[in-house]
């Protein structure tokens, strides 16, 4: 251990969403003694608007290390973040490594860790869309093999690590670290002139957030999508946050815009929160949206076949409505002849169980109890005599 008589856990962020689930667990784990969180940012999200505002929003101190992988390729990023994070971890090994969600970072991290027999714990574990095509679904799933503390935001999520060959001994049904942030900051959120700013009121407009490959790169679907949008303009003010690869391929295409449809760059955590709050409605192929709308009641429509978040879908007010684009606009028409009185009375809907603004205090609780010196000696016996084995 490097800082003295406190056990180092490095907490890994990389991406965007990796932000919100991180930052409870890490503001938890502060409030143990004799633990030392580091946060390492492996660079994967790294301009002001993706990154930086992260940060200063959520709390989040200035990261320990910076890897500086930059974009890419999935593999070449992937190959960059694991290179980079072992050589941390040969310099500077931790007692235990955290990752969170499914993006790159998260199973690039996991394997330099397993390699090097460091413990490694995964926040949002178990979620599966049965999807291989998609690239978190690998990462979900080779993350959670490698893992030694698995934590659960959902009762499904242990079910489908159980179905796996998971030992139940590793899973932790813990909740929603990712609510534990929305419900932090939507005060402060809801203070912001998020709304004045664009021209908007409370339920009278909606938002749109889209990034997955099957939506955007192929310039038919994006045209598609583009064009329901349009529509649904001509009926109330949509926003439009484009991601940057959204952007750049919206741009490639050249398709022209139209009056009521409001494409911005990527918005803070704040801002877009704030917008989120007071939407008639959001669509989306986020998954992290998807919770986030659950959790605070405002209807979800979710251009995608499947989802890794069955539980949005049963206990909250996400709709999955395919991957045709025209399913938007009839989808959208429902919720709009919906009266006020029954968007206040779905936004009453409680959230699903432990999404309760506590995850990443337990999360916290079960890796500190982990790393007490006398637990740390048996777990790190037990992984020097795995090293032994033949290979």
């Amino acid at each position: 251990m490097n800082a003295g008589t406190k056990a180092e856990i490095a907490c890994v962020v990389g991406a965007r969403p990796n932000f919100m689930k991180m930052a409870p667990v890490f503001d938890a784990l502060r409030a143990h003694p004799h633990v030392q969180p580091r946060l390492i940012h492996t660079g994967q999200h790294y301009d002001a608007a993706m990154s930086r505002v992260f940060f200063d929003e959520l709390g989040l101190p200035e990261p320990d290390v910076n890897l500086e992988v930059g974009s890419a390729t999935h593999a070449i990023q992937t190959a960059r973040i694991l290179e980079r994070f072992d050589a941390l971890l040969e310099e500077s090994p931790p007692q235990l490594v955290l990752v969170a969600g499914d993006v790159n970072s998260t199973v690039a991290c996991a394997l330099a860790a397993a390699k090097r027999m460091i413990p490694v714990g995964h926040v949002e574990s178990g979620l599966r869309s049965h999807d291989r095509s998609m690239p978190e679904e690998i990462n979900r799933i080779v993350t959670d093999q490698l893992s030694d503390f698995l934590f659960t935001p959902s009762l499904d999520a242990v079910e489908n690590l159980a179905a796996e060959g998971i030992d139940r001994a590793k899973i932790h049904f813990v909740g929603n670290s990712m609510i534990d942030s929305l419900r932090k900051h939507l005060r402060a959120a809801q203070s912001r002139s998020t709304l004045e700013r664009f021209g908007l009121s409370r339920a009278r407009y909606a938002v749109v957030t889209l990034h997955r490959p099957s939506n955007v790169d192929d310039p038919d679907s994006l045209s598609a999508i583009l064009e329901a949008l349009r529509s649904l303009a001509s009926r109330l003010p949509v926003v439009f946050p484009a991601h940057p690869r959204t952007a750049a391929r919206m741009e490639r295409l050249g398709s022209a815009l139209a009056p009521g449809l409001i494409v911005c760059e990527p918005l803070g955590y704040l801002d877009f929160l704030a917008l989120m709050d007071a939407a008639r409605l959001v669509v989306t192929d986020s998954g992290g949206i998807q919770e986030e709308t659950t959790a605070l009641g405002v209807p979800c429509l979710t251009l995608r076949d499947n989802t890794e978040r069955p539980i949005t879908v049963l206990e909250g007010t996400n709709r999955l409505i395919g991957s045709d684009p025209a399913a938007i606009g009839p989808a959208a028409g429902e919720i709009l002849a919906l009266e006020p009185s029954d968007l206040d009375e779905a936004q009453g809907t409680p959230a699903p169980a432990l999404w309760d603004g506590h995850a990443g205090e337990r999360i916290a609780t079960i890796l500190a109890a982990s790393v007490i010196p006398d637990r740390a000696n048996d777990i790190n016996a037990g992984f020097e005599k795995k090293s032994q084995a033949p290979v």
